[in-house]
């Protein structure tokens, strides 16, 4: 069965109503790579981690959070007074998102979008710089959605990594979802797709194996 990427997304979630995890699910490229999705499922849907905390304490002001997931960042930016939203197209992570307390609308980042040109700090947590397959249209669109001086706060991966985009798909027993663009970007490649994007990179760093950049235009 071919499934819509979002709904590919929205079924590996937990279910609602039990909070267990979907089971089984894969992360495929068309070069045969093959790699679990559980680990990054648990994590997503857990509370925030003193990793994460590094990223929020550089959100300045109201935050964006793009491809939110289950919305542990928005909830815990919620819990603190905090003016934030979450944005995904799986209406799945909407909804856990809204039930742990955060706001969400379930939407594309391309897609017109609230505040547009307000937000201080716009969030592309777990990797969500690979969203569209092209890293500087989609910081681009982050700088547009971020006021003056904003921020965009980045996850990215390992040093040597450097800048690749490669079709994939998820799968599991049964279940495929049809091919889709995503971008690989390490940490010290980041500053060429940002300048494209016309922004620079103001700070990178690294806590727990996992590295971040924060990039101002």
């Amino acid at each position: 069965m071919t499934l819509p990427t979002s709904d590919g997304y929205s079924a590996a979630f937990p279910q609602h109503e039990t909070g267990s995890l979907s089971a089984g699910w894969y992360v495929c490229d068309e070069a045969g790579r093959r790699s679990a999705l559980g680990a990054d499922l648990e994590r997503w849907c857990g509370e925030v981690d003193a990793v994460d905390l590094t990223m929020l304490a550089r959100a300045d002001g109201p935050v964006l959070d793009v491809g939110c997931g289950p919305g542990r960042l928005v909830a815990e930016l919620a819990r603190r007074g905090r003016s934030a939203l979450g944005v995904d197209v799986a209406a799945a992570a909407v909804l856990l998102t809204t039930s742990a307390g955060g706001a969400a609308i379930r939407r594309s980042v391309f897609d017109p979008l609230p505040g547009e040109g307000r937000w201080g700090a716009v969030l592309l947590a777990d990797g969500n710089v690979g969203i569209g397959g092209d890293p500087v249209v989609l910081l681009r669109r982050c700088r547009a959605l971020a006021q003056p001086g904003g921020r965009v706060l980045v996850e990215l991966e390992a040093p040597g990594t450097g800048c690749t985009t490669v079709r994939t798909r998820l799968e599991r027993a049964g279940e495929v979802t049809p091919w889709f663009d995503w971008a690989h970007v390490g940490v010290d490649a980041v500053a060429r797709p940002a300048a494209a994007a016309g922004l620079r990179v103001q700070d990178t760093w690294s806590a727990g194996q996992r590295w971040f950049a924060s990039l101002t235009s």
